[in-house]
């Protein structure tokens, strides 16, 4: 019988590279033989991408933030029964950009929405389910809003303001604080090369720490 999949995070705010280091986690697991499956949130699911386009239509901007909260966790579900579960079961690893992380911080940082009201969504929609590893990639805020808004036009998040990613990041640090076992914060900031650096370095020190 396989052993059950390893399930991987990636996080940060606009622009901090997560796409980008995603194809260089994937590098890493599969040098050891590691199967890997990658995804993202909102989405992940045929529901779940059909969820992302609301989420991020920047015609829904007036969207209410309770809204906001449950069409996440509703894709989260979908999510999670359809694609990293069986996935997980199956002993692949699921490397997935953004998880429930990015709901404390954007939701609960930027928006306000209280704390205890997400952990409420995250126990009934994932029960046990965390990630064993999330690396976090922090950089300053205009940096971030910099790099993102050379890609194309703005979705309805990336549209918010300056204030809103200060927040978000600053709930992204308190999550790695709060969380040092699982959390690797990567400084996203540096030369390209250096963050690559950083992210296999932090990958192989969680393979070695579970023998693989």
């Amino acid at each position: 019988m396989k052993k059950k999949g390893r399930f991987i995070t990636l996080e940060g705010i606009e622009g901090a590279g997560k796409t980008t280091q995603l194809a260089v986690v994937r590098r890493c697991l599969e040098e050891r033989s590691i199967e890997v499956l990658a995804t993202r949130e909102p989405g992940g699911s045929p529901i779940g991408e059909r969820i992302r386009a609301l989420l991020l239509d920047p015609a829904c901007k007036e969207m209410a933030v309770d809204t906001e909260l449950l069409l996440l966790f509703a894709a989260r579900a979908e999510h999670i029964a359809q694609t990293i579960q069986p996935a997980l079961e199956q002993g692949t690893w699921v490397l997935c950009d953004r998880f429930t992380d990015a709901t404390y911080a954007y939701q609960g940082g930027g928006r306000g929405v209280d704390t205890a009201r997400i952990a409420f969504l995250e126990d009934y929609v994932q029960g046990p389910m965390r990630p064993d590893l999330t690396l976090l990639f922090d950089l300053p805020v205009d940096t971030g809003l910099s790099r993102a808004g050379k890609r194309s036009v703005r979705d309805r998040f990336e549209s918010e303001t300056r204030c809103f990613f200060e927040e978000v990041r600053a709930r992204y640090l308190a999550i790695a604080g709060s969380h040092p076992q699982r959390v690797r914060l990567i400084a996203a900031g540096a030369p390209l090369e250096q963050v690559s650096d950083q992210v296999r370095g932090a990958v192989r020190t969680f393979l070695d720490g579970i023998g693989r």
